[in-house]
């Protein structure tokens, strides 16, 4: 089985972005829990960060066209991007939605979501915890 793990704008300044909000923990320390998951669970994982939302489309067009399985963190276009929850509506295998923070317990337009209405399922709150109760949640539709 084949995972993309998506991240959007911002993501590769984990770390040093709003520690206070994001934590800690730096997007090395997010590819390396997601790799260490995915071998555990036997499943290849491809990371990746962008801060061009042409370039997200792109990866999720690929999705859809290969019928991977999809992680995504969409971050700041969550809330504001039409054509990625388009190209999210494309992807034929399970797409998780994954947020660091809990954003419905943060400001009222980080409470909506184009993504959420075609996503599989919908994580938020647990930080790079996260993404590995998405990896593994996916491997279970295998």
């Amino acid at each position: 089985m084949r995972v993309l793990v998506l991240n959007g704008p911002n993501l590769s300044r984990l770390g040093t972005r709003e520690p206070d909000i994001y934590g800690t923990d730096t997007y090395a320390d997010l590819t390396a829990r997601c790799a260490a998951v995915a071998e555990a669970l036997g499943i290849e994982v491809d990371v990746r960060q962008t801060d061009a939302e042409h370039e997200l489309l792109g990866w999720l067009h690929e999705a859809a066209d290969t019928g991977a399985a999809v992680v995504v963190n969409p971050a700041g276009w969550t809330h504001t991007s039409v054509a990625l929850r388009d190209a999210c509506a494309l992807v034929t295998g399970p797409l998780v939605e994954v947020h660091l923070t809990n954003v419905h317990a943060r400001e009222d337009f980080r409470r909506h979501s184009y993504v959420s209405p075609v996503a599989t399922a919908v994580i938020a709150g647990l930080g790079i915890e996260g993404y590995a109760a998405a990896l593994r949640f996916v491997a279970a539709q295998r």
